[in-house]
């Protein structure tokens, strides 16, 4: 199985957290998010052991909201000892809904509002990370009406292309996020935030992209920065105290893409930050990352009911289920690959199928050319695998379709984090 956490009965029923997968599409109907809360703790324990063992006490994991954000997601969190990064009013709202500390939200985003600003403010989060030099004036102009000095990091983009899915690549030089080192704003950034009074600069954060796999990406990503944090030594005598790399490991959606060994990966990447930060003649800064995918994507499992079945003779075959891209657009976006299995048998005939979703619109697919029983049918169960991550979060209302509930999965028990939008909140904000 793509995942440890997937398996199945002896007659082939599919069981996800050791649950039956059919027994909670009873009770809860589908489309149904899944998510296994074990995985997810074990995931954070696997980043925060990892980061105490290769960078020291003050290095700290911040959980990436936007891969998926609800309440119980900031508990979780909470308990598990994580800093959070936001990218918007509502994520920290969420996180303050649900108890998590402010002190531990870093507030991210390419485009705050002034009204972005004061909410973060008034309610003292602690850490922004600055985009540009238009919100480093408002942000300093805010924080002085409110008599604080705020604590942030600056985005730079270090010029890296990891090779990835372009609509998650943010470390070119030509990405909308932060300020270029290459073309040298960077360093006038930099000396920017060292003159506003009411800003106290930590240090520098960056971050190269999503579905990282490459074993180097990190460490050239380092390279930049730290030949960057000695330029800024030397030209401005200020010693950034933090490095943020963001976030982007890359996880198993499909059986051909590779298992990263992250603690590994976290070990390698300590031991050369520490030769090269040695070579530039600069102190150990440090170490923020911003995992997101690589905690909860693996954690999730969508289960939908099959609407229709339609065969093409001389063409193709579609599976048509009762949920698409209104609970997973991300094949729409960028053609993503995802791991499609029957949910109560496997062996036998089989068939080649698009798995289709039931929106008016022609690129609703969830998955292309997939393998399912030849005898499919209506009102039989699929699941699509490793949706913990960019699902919930970018789930949407496109043909007025009410988005699926959240269920946990915690110790061969189940519960309802998120309720299941139905017909009177589709209509709660209509006047």
């Amino acid at each position: 199985m793509i995942c440890s956490n997937i398996t199945r009965d002896p007659d082939g029923a599919l069981r996800f957290a050791g649950q039956s997968v059919e027994a909670l599409a009873d009770r809860y109907g589908t489309p149904l998010y899944l998510m296994d809360e074990a995985r997810i703790r074990d995931n954070c324990r696997m980043y925060k052991n990892a980061f105490r063992k290769a960078f020291g006490d003050k290095a700290l994991p911040l959980y990436a909201s936007k891969a998926c954000a609800f309440k119980q997601i900031y508990r979780i969190m909470a308990e598990e000892g994580m800093g959070v990064d936001t990218v918007s009013r509502g994520e920290i709202c969420t996180a303050l809904a649900a108890g998590f500390p402010a002190e531990r939200i870093w507030f991210h985003g390419n485009g705050k509002t002034d009204a972005d600003i004061r909410y973060a403010l008034e309610h003292g989060v602690g850490r922004f990370v600055v985009d540009g030099h238009e919100e480093l004036e408002a942000l300093n102009a805010e924080a002085g009406r409110h008599g604080v000095r705020q604590k942030i990091l600056l985005r730079v983009t270090p010029g890296i292309d990891p090779h990835t899915y372009e609509a998650a690549n943010t470390g070119r030089v030509d990405v909308k996020f932060g300020v270029s080192i290459g073309t040298g704003q960077a360093l006038e950034f930099v000396r920017a935030a060292l003159d506003m009074p009411n800003l106290e600069l930590e240090g520098l954060h960056c971050h190269v992209g999503s579905m990282v796999f490459d074993e180097s990406v990190f460490e050239d990503t380092v390279d930049v920065m730290l030949a960057f944090m000695r330029e800024v030594k030397e030209n401005l005598g200020y010693t950034a105290e933090t490095l943020d790399l963001g976030g982007g490991y890359g996880v198993r959606y499909v059986e051909s893409d590779k298992k990263a060994d992250i603690p590994g990966r976290i070990a390698a990447l300590a031991e050369h930050i520490r030769t090269r930060a040695a070579a530039e003649g600069l102190p150990v800064p440090i170490i923020l990352m911003e995992p997101g995918r690589s905690i909860v994507a693996d954690a999730g499992m969508t289960v939908y009911t099959v609407s229709a079945v339609k065969r093409i003779t001389g063409f193709k075959n579609h599976v048509i289920v009762d949920g698409g891209m209104t609970d997973n657009p991300r094949y729409c976006l960028y053609g993503a690959k995802y791991t499609v299995l029957h949910a109560s048998r496997e062996g036998g005939e089989t068939a080649v199928f698009d798995l289709a979703g039931c929106c008016c619109e022609s690129g609703d697919i969830l998955q292309r050319a997939v393998t399912l029983p030849a005898d499919i049918k209506r009102g039989d169960r699929v699941v699509v695998c490793t949706t913990g991550a960019y699902n919930y979060s970018m789930a949407s209302n496109y043909n007025r379709l009410g988005r699926p509930p959240v269920v946990m999965l915690r110790d061969g028990e189940s519960y309802v984090a998120v309720r299941r939008e139905g017909l009177d909140e589709l209509c709660a904000l209509d006047i």
